[in-house]
């Protein structure tokens, strides 16, 4: 975009917001002014802090935020970020029908409509999501998708645009959606000016699913694919087939199949690789541990497979992993 006029930033806050899904964002656009002005520049953004009422409003932390009342003029091209918080995804969600219906009428005069974390309920709950991608909290993903099934629901994306509409995954995401918001407007030089000073990534490596306490983020499951886990948990270092699978359980091949796909949507080669990806990382995560010793203890046989898999199913190498983790 690299325009000269500057951009107004909308920040939506509520009672029990977290405050880094409101500040991040918000000291990505300041620090994005800092370097502007710094080279003789006209600062391209004016942030506000903005709430249903007005006035000071508690975050989760406990730390409150000075905030305006809900604009009704100067949206037209602006970008509007609503905060994620303590309770969005519930039907008692603290953003009320008034807030939904600002939010919904602001969404179709702003350029750009973005959601940090849980803040992705309420523009569901808005409307301004269904037939879009969208990503939210790794932990609440599961939730979006059942609440809202005409949203196109990303497990793993970092942050998602689709048209209009940007959504990012917790918290710290928010960050990296600001920051790819700066290269929109200024330019990838100027977004790299702002992530040096931040010290941050331009682009993190990677998607969210690689900060999950468990790599698939899910309870235990159930029926055959409960039953064919712990069966396979042992075995993970062994050569497994289909066919191996499939007899264990008196099954055929295709019945196998067949059953699993109904139940999880997934084929027993995908829970194997699942389930020592899933080891692999619990692995790297160990002090002293090696690449080669973690493909090894999880079945992949080889770091070259092991690299393969993460850089296909994380987006990041073992050894970033472990740097990360470890």
């Amino acid at each position: 975009m690299n325009s000269t006029a500057m951009i107004d930033v909308w920040v939506l806050v509520f009672p029990g917001f977290v405050l880094l899904d409101a500040t991040g964002p918000a000291q990505v656009f300041s620090t994005a002014n800092d370097e502007a002005r710094d080279a003789g520049r006209p600062e391209p953004y004016r942030i506000h802090m903005i709430s249903p009422d007005g006035g000071a409003v508690p975050s989760s932390s406990g730390i409150s935020v000075l905030t305006a009342p809900l604009p009704r003029r100067r949206l037209d091209g602006a970008t509007l970020i609503v905060s994620g918080g303590r309770g969005m995804e519930l039907a008692t969600a603290p953003l009320d029908a008034a807030a939904l219906r600002w939010i919904a009428r602001a969404a179709a005069a702003v350029a750009r409509c973005c959601a940090v974390c849980t803040g992705a309920f309420a523009l569901a709950r808005a409307g301004l999501l269904a037939h879009r991608r969208a990503v939210t909290h790794w932990q609440d993903v599961a939730q979006l998708r059942a609440q809202y099934p005409s949203v196109l629901v990303q497990d793993d994306a970092i942050y998602m645009k689709d048209g209009p509409i940007y959504t990012s995954a917790g918290i710290t995401a928010g960050m990296d959606l600001a920051l790819s918001l700066v290269e929109e407007d200024q330019g990838r030089a100027a977004a790299l000016g702002v992530a040096k000073r931040m010290v941050m990534f331009l682009k993190r490596p990677g998607g969210q699913r690689q900060f999950s306490s468990e790599l698939l983020a899910q309870a235990e499951p159930q029926g055959l694919h409960g039953r064919l886990t712990q069966w396979l948990r042992p075995r993970l270092k062994l050569h497994i087939d289909v066919e191996q699978m499939a007899a264990a359980f008196a099954l055929s091949v295709r019945t196998l199949h067949r059953k699993l796909q109904q139940e999880t949507g997934g084929t027993p080669a995908q829970l194997l690789l699942q389930l020592r990806m899933e080891v692999a990382c619990e692995l790297l995560e160990r002090p002293g541990m090696t690449v080669k010793r973690a493909a090894d203890q999880s079945g992949f046989g080889s770091e070259y497979n092991l690299r393969r898999a993460f850089g296909a199913h994380l987006g990041v190498m073992p050894s970033e992993y472990r740097e990360r983790f470890g």
